[in-house]
């Protein structure tokens, strides 16, 4: 029975053998996949950098009280806008007019006690001159002098503090903005130094907001090539705020910040814009979008995003060469941006890229390009196909 099997194996090996042709020899070849190409050429493409921002009011001020007594009124409504200067508390002053009183009785009594020493020290400068009165009499006198200068001088310091003292009985707002809740109620005896308010400056805002620092290196270099024109360093760089809801906020900022080291623990680099506030729209605390506008990067090689593929080498794109036979071409992607990615490396000026039917490409495989449809012409049209009635061309005249 083996004998059997190994002569009938002998026998299908030789009838194999000499059979004129396989099956596979004689199955059609299938015809080269038709592809989309496009031919790479250099532009110059406008980006944008997107990052999310937090609104920080520009100034938060306290307002404390400066001298103690009671709180007699609160003249502001609470979480209202005031201006500079605006009066917001008043402190019971009269402890402090009887003091500015009484300063002013004491700086009365040193000058007529200066004039009266100034008086008698002329009396024994002339005693002294005509041999009438001893040097140690005139020395008295101009120390008395002396000494009755220096009182006046304490009296007006007096004088000073009280008035001071006086005039921090109202307290007005030091810068404009708006405020927070009252900390203490009308009737509470206060102390120097005690929390009345907060102001919050929200005219301008700032907007903090981070960057990785490839990002902001990149945003640097595009800035010292000249890349946007008016702007010479990175914090004169013009910046938008979108909402949470995708809307627009209408206004133009700048940035004014950029730190000068990275956050060890986020590997990001601070920066803050300032916005205009004048409608109050922005409020600290808030979250919002911010942009970065004006940008670009020159002599950039653009490809879609349906040319980029991604293997176990990382990513790549299919060329091809003059006899349409296609290539990898491994890349690295610069940024993203609406519609495509910018290629860093790995591209060049006039190489021709399969941009649609990637799938059906093979490294050192041939395709059949097409051409990109023009304004009223049939999308997919092969580069050898010809219009009724043309003459065709050396490709399709050599099929």
């Amino acid at each position: 029975m083996p004998l059997l099997i190994l002569r009938r194996d002998m026998w299908i090996a030789v009838a194999v053998l000499f059979m004129p042709l396989s099956a596979a020899a004689q199955a059609p070849q299938m015809p080269p996949p038709q592809v989309s190409v496009e031919t790479l050429k250099t532009q110059t493409v406008p980006v944008t950098y997107d990052y999310p921002g937090r609104v920080v009011a520009s100034r938060e001020v306290e307002v404390r009280a400066r001298v103690g007594g009671i709180l007699l009124a609160r003249k502001f409504d609470e979480g209202a806008r005031v201006k500079k200067g605006d009066l917001l508390f008043i402190i019971d002053s009269a402890s402090y007019q009887a003091q500015v009183a009484l300063a002013r009785a004491q700086v009365a009594q040193a000058e007529a006690q200066l004039g009266q020493a100034r008086r008698s020290e002329e009396r024994a400068r002339a005693l002294a001159k005509s041999g009438a009165s001893s040097q140690a009499t005139l020395d008295d006198a101009v120390s008395a002098r002396e000494l009755t200068e220096a009182q006046l001088e304490a009296a007006k310091a007096q004088l000073k503090t009280a008035a001071l003292s006086l005039d921090y009985a109202t307290v007005e707002a030091p810068v404009a903005g708006i405020t927070s809740l009252e900390q203490v109620p009308e009737g509470s005896l206060l102390s120097s130094g005690d929390l009345l308010t907060k102001i919050s400056q929200i005219d301008p805002v700032y907007v903090n907001f981070a960057a990785t620092d490839t990002e902001a290196a990149a945003i640097r270099d595009m800035v010292e090539s000249g890349a946007v024109e008016g702007v010479s360093k990175a914090t004169d760089l013009k910046v938008e705020i979108q909402f949470g809801d995708g809307s627009s906020y209408g206004e133009t900022g700048r940035i004014d910040f950029t730190s000068t080291s990275i956050d060890s623990d986020t590997g990001t680099i601070l920066s803050r814009a300032v916005m205009p506030n004048p409608q109050s729209r922005l409020l600290p605390g808030q979250f919002v979008r911010l942009r970065l506008n004006g940008l670009v990067v020159r002599d950039a090689i653009v490809i879609p995003a349906e040319a980029l593929m991604q293997g176990p080498q990382g990513t790549f794109v299919y060329t091809l060469d003059d006899e349409n036979v296609a290539a990898v071409a491994p890349i690295e992607i610069r940024r993203q941006i609406p519609g495509g990615y910018i290629v860093k490396t790995g591209l060049k000026a006039g190489d021709r890229l399969v941009t649609k039917g990637v799938v059906k490409v093979r490294p050192g495989a041939p395709v059949k390009p097409t051409t990109a449809p023009a304004a009223g012409s049939t999308p997919g049209k092969p580069d050898g196909d010809t219009t009724p009635g043309s003459q065709p061309s050396k490709e399709t005249a050599k099929r």
